[in-house]
């Protein structure tokens, strides 16, 4: 799949979505947020969102990590057929947990999984990693992680979906870890999907 002229490689199980309503961000950063120094695309999968940011031009340099090591294998495939050493920094991380502490970033993006329940929904046909996050887990540990490595000024833009969620379930969780909603706007891709929305936080400097 081309993201802004860069060739992302990827097997149909890694797909979570990033390359479809996923590529709302590049609209979304371009208007909202202009170009970034340092980004992180969290639960990355192939890096469909992160790879297409810096595509467009809309980061100078990236940062991606998932659990899954087919994903990443996935991401480095992409690396090396687009000459982006130098430009990609890469983990295998469950949550946030093997990231360096040297990490910092401008802006955070990501699509996790979407569902806080540990029910299998066929209908979606993908690995139930890629949608379940029983007791929203995930979410927490993220919130409650991603203040180290946030830059003066950082943005955090997470992706959700309104069939499992609205943006008071994470309110308490951005409460808990000194991070203050800006907004929660609908995306707009693909056109006519109302399901999609942002959960949009900065830190609260006042309480960090």
């Amino acid at each position: 799949m081309n993201l802004g002229g860069i060739d992302v490689c990827f097997t149909e199980d890694l797909d979570g979505g990033g390359g479809r309503y996923g590529q709302d961000y590049v609209g979304f950063v371009e208007r909202k947020l202009g170009r970034q120094e340092r980004s992180f695309e969290w639960c990355a999968g192939p890096g469909f969102i992160g790879f297409s940011l810096l595509g467009h031009g809309l980061t100078d340099t990236l940062c991606l990590a998932d659990v899954n090591p087919a994903a990443v294998a996935a991401c480095n495939e992409t690396i090396r057929r687009n000459g982006l050493e130098g430009r990609v920094d890469l983990y295998v991380s469950d949550g946030l947990g093997s990231i360096p502490g040297r990490e910092r970033w401008n802006l955070v993006v990501g699509n996790p999984p979407h569902s806080g329940s540990d029910e299998v929904r066929p209908e979606i046909k993908r690995p139930t990693a890629i949608y379940q996050d029983a007791g929203w887990k995930i979410h927490e540990d993220f919130y409650a992680s991603v203040g180290a490595h946030l830059a003066p000024g950082a943005q955090i833009v997470i992706q959700e979906n309104l069939r499992f969620s609205s943006v008071d379930t994470f309110a308490p969780m951005l409460a808990a870890n000194g991070l203050q909603l800006v907004d929660s706007p609908r995306c707009e891709t693909p056109a006519g999907n109302t399901l999609y929305f942002y959960v949009w936080s900065i830190a609260n400097r006042e309480v960090a």
